[in-house]
C-alpha cells in the first residue's frame, strides 16, 4: 500500500526582510554568535580562537568531530573535563545547528563540539528581537539547566529540535561532549520532551546502553502524534551506528531497526562545500512523515546524508515493537527514488499544507522540493532557493504550524577544514510560507 505515495502523494510573526534571495526570506544573521546570559565569567577568548583540529583541509570522517573516545577515565579526570568544558565564552565556537519556530520563539542549538559554549539549547525572541540583524539567544528552559555537571540531568549537547501537534518541544540531548581528541560520555543520552506552554519538562528518558552507547549519531528527532498525543512516538535516527530507534511515550520503551538502507552510499560520500573538498559517510540523517495512506497509516521517508537516494517504510512497521524484535522486517523498507546527482542532503520535512517535501541539500548550498503527488525523479526535484556565497551548509529545515519552512546555513565545512572569516556574516536564518517557496519550480 505504501506505492500510493506515487498517487496520493496535499500566528505568523512579522520580522524584517533584508534579502529576498530565490524562494526564501533572509531573517537573520551572525558573524558569531552572542548570548544573553554567559554565566558567572562574562571574559572572552580572541575572536580570531582557532582550534588545531583546524589546520588539516584533509581530513576524512563523519559530521561529528574526528577524536578518538577515552572510555574510562578516574572520576578526578573526568570532573576536570567537566569543570573545564565551558571555562568562558568563546564567540568562535559557536556554530548553531538546528532552528525551530514556534510561536513567537526561535529555538537554535549549539552542539558542544568545542569549549566556551554557554548553553546548548537556546532561543531567539521574536517579538523583543525580532528587529535585530543578529539578536543574542536566550538560554532555554534556563541557563542553569544547560550547565554541564556529570549525571546531574542538565543538557550536555543537543543537535536539532522537533516541535509537535501537541504544543511540545522534542530533542535528544547526546550526552557528549565532541571536543577533538577528547571525546567523553558524560551522561547518558536522553530524549527530551518539553511543554511549550509552560516550558516544563514533561518527561525525560534516558536511552538504555543496550541500545546505544554513546550519543555522537543522535542528530535529529522526529514525531508521529497521529495516534494522539498521549500515544505518540518519536523515530530517531543515528548517523553513527547505522539504526533507527522507535521510542513510544505511552509504554515509555524504545526500540531498534537494523536496515542496510541506514548506511551511506560510498559513492556519495565525497563532498566539496565552501571550497572545502572532504569525504564524510553519514548514514541515516533526516526522517519526515508523509501523508496518509489507504489503510489510514502513514509513509515515513527516510535518508542517510551521504546519499542521493529517498526510501520509506510505513509507521505501522516502526510502530511494531514485536515486530523489531522478530527481526523480519526487511521487505518493509521500500526505495523510493533517487533525488540526481550532487544531491545530498541533511535535513527534509513533508508539509502538508502543499504536499511537498522540502530538502536541505548542502553540495548544492540551497533547498529543493519534490510534490508528492508526482513521481519520485530526479527530473521532478525543483530548486526553492540557492546561493554558493550566502547559503553553505543548510544544516536544518523545519516547517512550523502555519506553514512557514525555516532554514539554518551554518558554513560548517569551513569551520571544521579551514577557518571562518569573523568579519563576515557565516550564519543565517532564512524563512518562507511553503506556498511560496515552490512558485515557479516543478513542485507547484
Amino acid at each position: 500500500m505504501m506505492f500510493l505515495i506515487f498517487c496520493i502523494l496535499s500566528t505568523v510573526i512579522t520580522l524584517p526582510q533584508t534579502i529576498s534571495g530565490d524562494g526564501v526570506i533572509e531573517v537573520f544573521k551572525w558573524k558569531q554568535m552572542d548570548y544573553y546570559n554567559r554565566g558567572n565569567s562574562e571574559a572572552t577568548t580572541s575572536s580570531t580562537f582557532t582550534s588545531p583540529s583546524n589546520t588539516n583541509n584533509n581530513r576524512k570522517g563523519v559530521i561529528y568531530f574526528p577524536g578518538q573516545y577515552y572510555g574510562a577515565r578516574s572520576k578526578r579526570q573526568q570532573e576536570q573535563i567537566i569543570n573545564n568544558a565551558s571555562p568562558s565564552y568563546i564567540p568562535y565556537n559557536n556554530v548553531p545547528m538546528g532552528v525551530t519556530h514556534y510561536k513567537g520563539r526561535l529555538f537554535i542549538t549549539m552542539p558542544r563540539r568545542r569549549v566556551g559554549i554557554p548553553s546548548t539549547l537556546n532561543y531567539v525572541d521574536l517579538r523583543k528581537d525580532g528587529n535585530e540583524m543578529s539578536p543574542k539567544l536566550h538560554a532555554y528552559p534556563d541557563f542553569e539547566t544547560n550547565q554541564i555537571k556529570a549525571n546531574s540531568g542538565n543538557l550536555v549537547s543537543v543537535y536539532r529540535t522537533s516541535v509537535d501537534s501537541c504544543g511540545r518541544l522534542w530533542f535528544i540531548d547526546t550526552g557528549i561532549l565532541e571536543y577533538p581528541n577528547n571525546r567523553m560520555q558524560v551522561q547518558k543520552p536522553s530524549i527530551w520532551i518539553m511543554d511549550l506552554s509552560t516550558d516544563r519538562l514533561l518527561r525525560r528518558f534516558e536511552i538504555p546502553e543496550s541500545t546505544v552507547e554513546q550519543g555522537q549519531g543522535l542528530a535529529s528527532i522526529t514525531i508521529d502524534t497521529d495516534k494522539g498525543c498521549d500515544k505518540s512516538f518519536a523515530y530517531i535516527p543515528d548517523l553513527v551506528n547505522n539504526q533507527l530507534y522507535v521510542y513510544s511515550l505511552e509504554t515509555n520503551k524504545i526500540w531498534t531497526f537494523q536496515h542496510n538502507y541506514f548506511h551511506f552510499d560510498p559513492l556519495a560520500g565525497d563532498l566539496n562545500i565552501g571550497g572545502q573538498a572532504f569525504s564524510w559517510s553519514d548514514g541515516i540523517f533526516s526522517i519526515t512523515i508523509g501523508p496518509k495512506d489507504s489503510d489510514g497509516s502513514r509513509v515515513v521517508l527516510f535518508h542517510p546524508m551521504a546519499s542521493h537516494n529517498e526510501f520509506i517504510v510505513s509507521n505501522k512497521v516502526l510502530q511494531n515493537e514485536s515486530h523489531a524484535e522478530n527481526d523480519d522486517y526487511d521487505r518493509d523498507f521500500k526505495l523510493l527514488g533517487r533525488r540526481g546527482d550532487a544531491r545530498q542532503s541533511t535535513m527534509h520535512e513533508y508539509d502538508p499544507h502543499t504536499n511537498v517535501v522540502f530538502y536541505a541539500e548542502i553540495q548544492r548550498n540551497g533547498i529543493s522540493c519534490w510534490n508528492t503527488n508526482k513521481r519520485f525523479s530526479s527530473d521532478n526535484h525543483g530548486t526553492v532557493a540557492q546561493d554558493s556565497q550566502l547559503m553553505i551548509y543548510p544544516s536544518d529545515l523545519t516547517i512550523d504550524e502555519d506553514g512557514v519552512m525555516w532554514v539554518m546555513t551554518n558554513s560548517m565545512p569551513i569551520f571544521i577544514y579551514s577557518t571562518l572569516d569573523t568579519n563576515t556574516y557565516n550564519f543565517r536564518v532564512w524563512k518562507q510560507m511553503t506556498s511560496e517557496a515552490i512558485k515557479n519550480t516543478v513542485c507547484s
